[in-house]
């Protein structure tokens, strides 16, 4: 479980490697988003609890910070994401994992991705640069071929947080395309509302949303992950909860600083 402490995590930020069926909403919701939700100096803190037999135990933490900075003359939104396991379970399984993404400022497509793992004895290190204007994704292994509006596993968060939910009805499912170890993906995340969600933090207004999941050694497949976003200009995620192989994992947003609006979708 420790091992994917931020896979889990990011796996629920709409990110859920499947294939779209035929979709029932409008496709440009992601595909030429532009940003109104986030700035620089934004910082968004959770946790992520581990239960089996219904306890849940604090199993590590996550941290997305964006900063406003310049790649190759392009402004940029830089974002960091990183995770860790709860110091308590470092001698069992010790997790350092970073994620980062340079995102352009004037179309939310990625310029760059890099992903620094470190789990356990396990290391891994990518670096993927997009050329959207050749259609290529060039990494450490070859170049590939990619359509419009790539994202990559932490742009696609961004990217999506811009998505308008009052434009959509219960049920209708948002596609979006993503590349992922050197593959393009169909995705797709399926509204399913509002709904209010108590959190360690508090009680807020939300909207509601499944991402699909293909089946595999940690997440069941299909519609089984659950996901609240704040009902705020701010749209930050809240809460995900899933099924995984052995037990559950819930992720609650535990902190925050310089978000762009006031949090309002917090009740009092």
């Amino acid at each position: 479980m420790i091992k994917t402490l931020l896979a889990i995590l990011l796996g629920g930020l709409f990110v859920g490697v499947g294939t779209t069926t035929k979709t029932q909403a409008p496709t440009a919701e992601i595909c030429g988003a532009r940003n109104y939700t986030t700035q620089a100096g934004e910082q968004i803190n959770y946790t992520v609890y581990y239960s089996v037999m219904g306890i849940y135990a604090n199993a590590g933490d996550a941290t997305f910070i964006n900063s406003v900075e310049k790649l190759n003359g392009r402004p940029v939104y830089h974002i960091t994401a990183d995770g860790k396991s709860n110091s308590s379970y470092d001698w069992i399984f010790k997790v350092r994992d970073k994620y980062e993404t340079y995102i352009d400022t004037a179309t939310m497509e990625p310029l760059k991705f890099v992903r620094n793992v470190s789990e356990g004895k396990h290391k891994h290190y990518e670096n993927i640069t997009f050329n959207h204007n050749a259609k290529t994704a060039v990494t450490s292994e070859g170049v590939y071929k990619i359509p419009d509006c790539i994202q990559d596993v932490i742009s696609a968060v961004y990217c999506a947080r811009n998505i308008n939910f009052n434009n959509f009805k219960k049920d209708d499912k948002i596609p979006f395309k993503m590349f992922l170890d050197n593959e393009v993906y169909d995705m797709y995340i399926r509204y399913l509302g509002k709904e209010d969600i108590k959190t360690k933090f508090g009680k807020f207004k939300a909207f509601k949303f499944k991402p699909l999941l293909v089946k595999g050694t940690i997440f069941e497949g299909g519609e089984k992950m659950t996901v609240w976003v704040s009902d705020d200009p701010n749209h930050i995620p809240l809460r995900i909860e899933s099924p995984i192989a052995v037990g559950s994992v819930k992720v609650d947003m535990m902190g925050y600083a310089g978000l762009k609006y006031p949090l309002s979708s917090l009740k009092k």
